[in-house]
């Protein structure tokens, strides 16, 4: 009864907004719905629409998602884990505040960040980068970064890497921190030679539940922070296509074409896709024992 009671709330609250809305959307993506009249129901067609039809999804979107994904989520991961171990490595009071000031740009809002890093790829010549790039003679006239479809994924990489160090980061640095230093004592006795041995046979075998989380932030944030591209370039659809990921269509869809049927077909593809790579996280860091 006790146990109910402290769960009890929990369970109340993740069926409010977990699992009810997750069910209207399955619902909804089996329907045609403009938010004005009622759902009518048209079986897979928004599914086989999008699979046969959505060229703009085949030939931009998936692929767009796919390179940001691959770039960001193992590259946000890899780094979360590097900065955590040299953080690890020294004394508590630099790290503390080290560790508050690398915590921080995760905790800014997507337009916050956008603001900020508009500054720096300003398309006139005040713009930071801009100004440093003409000062240095590298070129003659400034550069629309945002605008320009060869630059803005590479820029949406940089600054999602930078905003990377979420929850997931602090998991692994309290999964370090506290690690039984009696392990690397034995590990040394039995033939462990160097840093990078240690990291590899008691660092990431002693902390996989800590791994597994900060994988699986790293999967959900890394498809949640595709909006930095439509703040970045100030529209949607993203110039040329060029910024577009799933999170981006789903939102042209809902909130400016208003096909909200279409709009939920996509977000369920989009959870197929993160239940998909969370499986695989658990594959390899869960513990097998």
């Amino acid at each position: 009864m006790d146990a109910m009671m402290f769960v009890g709330p929990f369970v109340v609250m993740f069926t409010i907004f977990i699992v009810i809305p997750v069910l209207v959307a399955i619902y909804l993506s089996f329907t045609y719905f403009n938010t004005v009249e009622a759902p009518v129901f048209i079986g897979l067609k928004n599914y086989v629409n999008l699979l046969t039809q959505d060229n703009v999804f085949m030939m931009y979107v998936l692929p767009n998602t796919f390179k940001f994904s691959l770039l960001v989520g193992p590259g946000g991961y890899i780094l979360s884990f590097f900065l955590a171990w040299l953080l690890s490595q020294i004394s508590r009071k630099p790290r503390s505040l080290l560790t508050l000031a690398i915590y921080s740009p995760s905790m800014t809002a997507a337009v916050a960040m956008a603001v900020v890093w508009l500054v720096v790829f300003s398309g006139d010549a005040a713009g930071y980068l801009n100004n440093f790039l003409i000062n240095l003679g590298v070129i003659n006239d400034p550069i629309q970064w945002t605008q320009s479809p060869h630059y803005l994924m590479y820029i949406m990489i940089a600054v999602t890497l930078w905003n990377s160090m979420g929850v997931g980061f602090l998991a692994m640095l309290a999964g370090i921190l506290n690690i039984n230093q009696e392990l690397y004592e034995a590990g040394s006795i039995d033939g462990i030679k160097n840093r990078l041995q240690e990291v590899w046979y008691i660092t990431i075998p002693s902390m996989k539940p800590q791994m597994l989380f900060g994988a699986v932030m790293a999967v959900v944030g890394t498809f949640q922070a595709g909006d930095i591209g439509v703040q970045l370039s100030g529209a949607n659809p993203t110039p040329q296509y060029s910024g577009q990921v799933i999170i981006n269509h789903i939102q042209d869809y809902g909130f400016i074409r208003y096909d909200m049927g279409y709009a939920s077909a996509v977000s369920v593809v989009l959870l197929i896709i993160v239940y998909g790579l969370s499986k695989i996280c658990w594959r390899l860091f869960s513990e097998k024992d």
